[in-house]
């Protein structure tokens, strides 16, 4: 494998991952050495945003990917969507978020915070993959539940330390309880989901 040019082999193989590409694991299929993958990605990386190419090379969840700029979102949105809502609900939005920042938690614990049965919500989580069981609180036996690899996928994020902080996003007129997640930032994978009425 090592007669082939490092950067398109590297280009071919990013184009097919399912998930982030880690620089230990192209440089094991392409028979070099991490440094020089580490390397190559970031010149190509560097490259694409010297051309303002429509895409670009990050580091996110801990490996590689292609993903659009941000710049040209909205025309990929529009081809993707084409007029379809693909956001979930602020019942999701929320729930997403005390799992992110109270990671590992219970459901009883998402829904004290929230004031609201989050099941239904949880549930959805689940199924699309950003939330996952994490063992089981050793005081009551409840299952813990954190996010996922992919979470941070959507999110862009290299890891949970890059979470943006809440002080920010909380209201400054009155004091909010440190279990409180009100004004959290909103986020936005851009999944479908209907909106969760089973809520109490």
């Amino acid at each position: 494998m090592s007669e082939l040019d490092l950067k398109p082999a590297l280009e071919a193989v990013l184009m097919v991952v399912d998930e982030p590409a880690t620089e230990a694991h192209l440089a094991k299929v392409l028979d070099r050495t991490p440094r020089e993958v580490a390397d190559a990605l970031r010149e190509l990386a560097d490259e694409y945003t010297a051309q303002g190419r429509g895409f670009e090379l990050r580091v996110v969840a801990g490996g590689w990917r292609f993903y659009t700029r941000a710049a040209y979102a909205p025309a990929v949105e529009a081809f993707v969507l084409d007029g379809q809502q693909a956001r979930l609900t602020q019942a999701a939005l929320e729930t997403l978020a005390v799992v992110a920042y109270r990671q590992p938690v219970s459901r009883s614990r998402v829904s004290a915070v929230r004031g609201v049965n989050c099941d239904g919500v949880m549930r959805t989580l689940l199924q699309r993959g950003l939330v996952e069981e994490a063992g089981a609180e050793p005081e009551t036996g409840a299952i813990l539940y954190r996010t996922t690899n992919y979470f941070l996928e959507r999110m862009g994020l290299r890891g949970l330390d890059e979470l943006p902080e809440l002080a920010p996003f909380l209201p400054e007129a009155e004091a909010v309880e440190p279990d409180s997640l009100e004004g959290v930032p909103s986020f936005d994978p851009d999944e479908d989901e209907t909106d969760e009425t089973t809520e109490d």
